[in-house]
């Protein structure tokens, strides 16, 4: 199992790497007309270089924000509060999926600027989202079931041995402290495969609007999300770094997810820059790379805050025996998911 969770955080950076050098190759198949330049240039990258500082910081204070406050009382995950804030990054995450990611995805891949066999014969954004939220599913039942089947046959020969004590109740205490731990290391063992999930997904997306970003050479764009993407990034982090904390990894490991978050839009801004005078954001096969990458992230994203966010503490026992917790649940996850979405608008404006 660790060797599994070790593959799959050397697939995060790579694949991350790719996402950062995947636009260089793509850059030179421009069909369609770039997008018009409004400002001077050096204006542009003014804001460019602002954003870059503005996002990292934000960025870094969001994710790191659940391991600062871990030492306060009143913030340990058996009190109400805890779940209350669990909600309210829920929302987050699922805005980011369903009114962030997926209406970029639908705009990249129904442009017209690609043919319109087979990009206009059938919905490929809701097909991948679809696929990978069914991908990510199999991911997770197939990476706990084969840690449950280990942790069985680990506890035959013990469960043996304890039948054959003369020490009846000592036995029973024994086994029951055995089924503890068994519990507290698969849900471990879960929270680990959802925060490196969960973080493929937003570096996905983090990458592509990092580069979309620096690329553009408007300034009249560029200047409203400077402050949009800033607080997106910060809410964003909150909710992931509130899953990194859950997992209990390594100082190390953390501090590297934490890194790798941190630095993936910042990164994709720098590498827009660097590839803006080649880069043609509606060239065909930009805009179908663009549209499946963001398609299958928010996918993931929407999967993971419904199945593993939300449906798990909704549906707890500690929930469901306090009706004032569900109602303030309710409300905090309701409150992160207009947040996000009004900062949609503010993009846009």
């Amino acid at each position: 199992m660790i060797k599994f969770q070790i593959s799959l955080f050397k697939f995060l950076t790579i694949f991350t790497l790719i996402l950062l050098v995947g636009p260089i190759q793509v850059s030179s198949k421009c069909t369609c007309e770039s997008q018009e330049e409004d400002g001077s240039i050096s204006e542009a990258l003014k804001y460019k270089l602002v954003s870059i500082a503005s996002i990292l910081l934000a960025s870094a204070l969001g994710v790191s924000l659940p391991f600062l406050v871990k030492r306060f009382r009143f913030l340990n995950p058996e009190k109400d509060i805890y779940f209350l804030i669990k909600a309210f990054a829920a929302g987050i995450i699922l805005a980011t999926g369903f009114v962030h990611v997926l209406p970029d995805a639908y705009q990249s891949l129904n442009s017209p600027c690609l043919s319109e066999n087979p990009w206009g014969k059938f919905p490929f954004t809701g097909f991948v989202a679809m696929v990978s939220a069914i991908g990510t599913l199999l991911m997770e039942a197939f990476a706990t079931g084969y840690r449950k089947r280990s942790d069985l046959r680990k506890a035959q020969p013990l469960d043996a041995d304890e039948e054959e004590s003369d020490e009846a109740h000592a036995g029973h205490v024994h086994g029951s402290i055995s089924v503890l731990e068994k519990s507290n290391s698969s849900d471990l063992v879960r929270h680990r495969i959802i925060s490196q999930v969960l973080e493929l997904g937003i570096v996905v997306h983090s990458v592509i609007i990092g580069i979309s970003l620096g690329t553009s050479e408007s300034a009249k764009t560029i200047k409203p999300l400077v402050a949009a993407l800033s607080f997106h990034q910060f809410f964003e982090g909150t909710g992931l770094g509130g899953c990194i904390s859950q997992a209990k990894f390594s100082h190390r490991t953390v501090a590297i997810m934490v890194l790798f978050f941190s630095l993936t839009t910042p990164a994709g801004i720098a590498v827009g820059i660097g590839i803006s005078k080649m880069y043609n954001v509606n060239s065909p096969t930009a805009l179908i790379v663009q549209g499946l990458l963001l398609s299958a992230s928010a996918g993931i994203l929407i999967y993971m805050a419904l199945v593993d966010l939300l449906a798990a503490d909704f549906m707890s026992r500690k929930m469901l025996s306090n009706f004032r917790l569900q109602v303030g649940a309710s409300f905090t996850l309701l409150l992160g998911a207009c947040c996000m979405s009004l900062l949609a608008k503010w993009g846009e404006s």
